[in-house]
């Protein structure tokens, strides 16, 4: 059976850490988190160097698809 999109984690990269220099690394590929009140309000859930899930204005970063092999392994190595 497919999984929906809806499910899959998704991921993006920091375009800027500026205002969160200890959280984010620039040009980091970040996990994020599903939460629709936060990309109502402009932002979004990532997993961040903590290695917890925050919310940080969706500006910071871009989003990216990666192929499922890369996939795979971004999840193994977080």
């Amino acid at each position: 059976m497919k999984r929906s999109k809806q499910h899959l984690p998704e991921f993006v990269v920091c375009i800027n850490n500026s205002n969160y220099p200890a959280s984010l690394e620039l040009h980091k590929i970040y996990q994020t988190v599903g939460d629709k009140d936060a990309t109502l309000k402009g932002d979004i859930r990532v997993i961040d160097e903590s290695g917890e899930d925050y919310l940080y204005p969706s500006s910071c970063f871009v989003p990216i698809q990666v192929p499922h092999s890369v996939e795979e392994s971004l999840l193994k190595a977080l």
